[in-house]
């Protein structure tokens, strides 16, 4: 039966980084061309004085360090040949561990302890096994015990319980009675010695101790570098089958579940709560960021349904129809004059206006500035002068009263409706003005009605002015010929485009303009109003939230400091948990979930943020405030994308650690 180890020739030569080989000013040679070969469930005691070269013999053949030279075959396969993924794939399913200084992981119990190789190895449920061992070595009072509440045997107990958690062919025992009593000593190299002689588990013990070594079946002596002595004691106890390497013992599984998400969200939360400053600094970032990218988002959208709802008050169908200035218009020469508006302009468009047609209403105003007085009360206010159909054309709503009617502005009639701020100047609160007589420019006015208040901004009070007929108004009040603009409602949004240009072919032909001549007037709709202000506030609102999002950038590059401070601190735990059978995607894997988790927790916590500063906005700008579902998803998904971005380096450099030299880092 072939063995289950056999080097030859087997050289492992240590040299500074940068130094070429076969420079051997500074090379040091741990092992120096050693040649031997171990049977399949033989228990062989390694001994030598410290610098022999023993402990670097057993982390070549426990596969956690490579040679640098020479031919190493395990079960007769040359180990050379494989990669880092197959060499964690064979650490987990064929070899244990038990090291000198237990090399537990801190602040996780027993039995999570001893369930990580086989979480490791692909097992969905693999604590009903690790409570199995912990009985089994006498544990079974202490599942849940972490290493700090054990003693120094308890803990070596843990190692091998840990070590048999995925039945492995063979034991590496590093030292395993260094830190121990006795008493304590004894009692592990008992459980050494069945679990050779009962199950033929290969053991390979490294000690310094002769009492020890005496107890297997063979001793290896190493000085130098070299083996010195080859000497067998004792037959070997168990014959075990023709086991060997196969394709299970290359592979795990491609995932464990629910189990290793759960490991990886607690080994997470454990890392981030041990540095809870560190961990809240670093979460800061993400929440200014989030926080003001929400905000301004939040605001910008406030802001936009504003001014929709402004617009929508004056209808979304309807068309402002303008005069150009001919001197404001190069398109237009010069020698043209400006052509006003008539009245018979808007007698000829609301001929349009038929059953059928796609027009539903056709106005005009003119406007000006009067000075409105009751009794010793008066103000300068804005007059405009409409037709009977202003009510519907621009959703005009009433207090108390009503609106004029056509027979009223054929007639003439002096009737007027106050806007509220007219109405506190001239008549205080609580007196109701309709049916009141006001003066406007010293002539009488009757008040009919109170239109609805509409309120102020930096530009306007869209409540101070009076509305009157605008017959009325031209003849009586300010003398005017012309109306200022026409008005047309559209029945339907989709039909603007038919009607703008039915309107400009029935004020073209008026106006006598030729085909080739520009309009000398404008036919605006409030849509385009509507597109010009949303293109400018989502400008605006990109802006503030790219220079917000400078913020997160700081953010992540203070993720990725605290993750690789965390990878230096955990350089240890890392080679220990590749000794334990992780990959290189399984130790990735862990610390990008606690840099995603760092940003998750800072994007919630800035989506609050965003949305106090958005409701402190609300109440200083005096509009609502909307925080849109896409922003709350945004700062989910883009935290954890800064989480993933930021720490994939400081989980890339955890991940390329070499197991030894990580295990060997102080």
């Amino acid at each position: 039966m072939k063995p289950i180890i056999q080097v030859e020739g087997l050289s492992k030569v240590y040299r500074p980084e940068g130094q070429a080989p076969g420079d051997e000013q500074l090379e040091v040679k741990a092992l120096d061309s050693i040649s031997l070969s171990i049977e399949r469930g033989d228990f062989v005691a390694i001994i030598g004085q410290s610098g022999s070269g023993k402990s670097t013999l057993m982390q070549i053949l426990g596969l956690l360090d490579r040679k640098s030279s020479g031919k190493y075959l395990l079960d007769g396969q040359d180990i050379s040949l494989f990669d880092d993924e197959t060499l964690a794939a064979l650490r987990s399913k064929k070899i244990g561990f038990i090291f000198q200084f237990f090399n537990l992981l801190p602040r996780t119990s027993a039995k999570d302890n001893v369930s990580l190789p086989m979480l490791y190895a692909g097992d969905d449920n693999p604590y009903p096994r690790a409570e199995e061992l912990l009985k089994k070595v006498g544990l079974n009072q202490r599942l849940d015990h972490k290493p700090h509440q054990l003693s120094g045997g308890q803990q070596q107990r843990v190692a091998i319980a840990r070590a048999l958690a995925n039945r492995p062919s063979i034991i590496f025992a590093d030292e395993p009675t260094g830190n121990i009593s006795s008493e304590q000593s004894n009692e592990i190299l008992s459980m050494l010695e069945t679990l050779n002689k009962e199950e033929g588990v290969t053991v390979i013990l490294v000690t310094h101790e002769p009492d020890v070594a005496e107890r297997a079946n063979r001793i290896i002596t190493l000085k130098d570098g070299k083996v010195e002595k080859d000497e067998r004691n004792k037959k070997i106890a168990y014959q075990s089958g023709s086991e060997s390497l196969n394709n299970d013992s290359f592979q795990t599984k491609a995932s464990a579940g629910w189990s290793r998400i759960k490991e990886n969200l607690r080994m997470a939360v454990v890392a981030l709560s041990l540095n809870k400053v560190r961990t809240a600094l670093a979460t800061l970032g993400i929440v200014i960021g989030i926080g003001s990218v929400v905000a301004m988002v939040s605001v910008g959208k406030g802001a936009q349904q504003s001014i929709e709802e402004q617009l929508s008050s004056l209808g979304t169908n309807l068309l402002t129809i303008w005069p150009i200035n001919p001197k404001s218009n190069p398109k237009m020469t010069n020698s043209r004059p400006l052509r006003k508006f008539t009245l018979e302009d808007l007698a000829a468009l609301q001929r349009q206006v038929t059953p059928n047609s796609p027009i539903s209403g056709v106005g005009s105003t003119v406007s000006g500035t009067v000075t409105v007085s009751n009794g010793a009360n008066n103000k300068s206010t804005r007059i405009i002068g409409a037709t009977s159909s202003y009510e519907q054309l621009q959703n005009a709503s009433l207090t108390v009263g009503h609106f004029f009617t056509e027979e009223d502005n054929r007639k003439r009639e002096r009737v007027a409706i106050l806007g509220q701020t007219v109405v506190k100047e001239l008549f205080g609160t609580g007196e109701n003005p309709v049916g009141k007589i006001i003066k406007v420019n010293k002539v009488e006015f009757r008040v009919i009605g109170v239109l609805s208040a509409k309120g102020a901004n930096s530009f306007q009070d869209a409540d101070d002015q009076i509305i009157v007929p605008i017959l009325t108004t031209m003849h009586r009040v300010l003398g005017k010929q012309n109306v200022d603009n026409l008005t047309v409602a559209v029945r339907e949004d989709k039909l603007i485009d038919d009607v703008t240009e039915q309107i400009r072919n029935v004020l073209r032909a008026r106006r006598g303009l030729k085909e080739g001549i520009e309009d000398d007037f404008s036919v605006r709709s409030l849509n385009e109003i509507r597109e010009a202000v949303n293109k400018s506030t989502q400008a605006i609102s990109s802006l503030l939230a790219a220079i917000a999002s400078i913020s997160l950038l700081v953010g992540g590059i203070g993720i990725m400091n605290v993750m690789l401070v965390s990878v230096k601190e955990r350089t240890k735990e890392i080679g220990l948990r590749k000794a334990l059978g992780a990959r290189k995607k399984d130790v990735m894997v862990q610390f990008l979930v606690e840099s995603i988790l760092i940003c998750l927790l800072g994007g919630c916590l800035g989506l609050c943020v965003g949305y106090s500063l958005s409701a402190a906005a609300s109440l200083w700008f005096g509009w609502s405030v909307i925080v849109p579902l896409s922003a709350a998803v945004l700062a989910v998904v883009f935290s954890m994308a800064v989480g993933l971005l930021f720490g994939l380096w400081p989980a890339k450099q955890a991940s390329d650690l070499s197991p030894i030299e990580a295990l060997r880092y102080e």
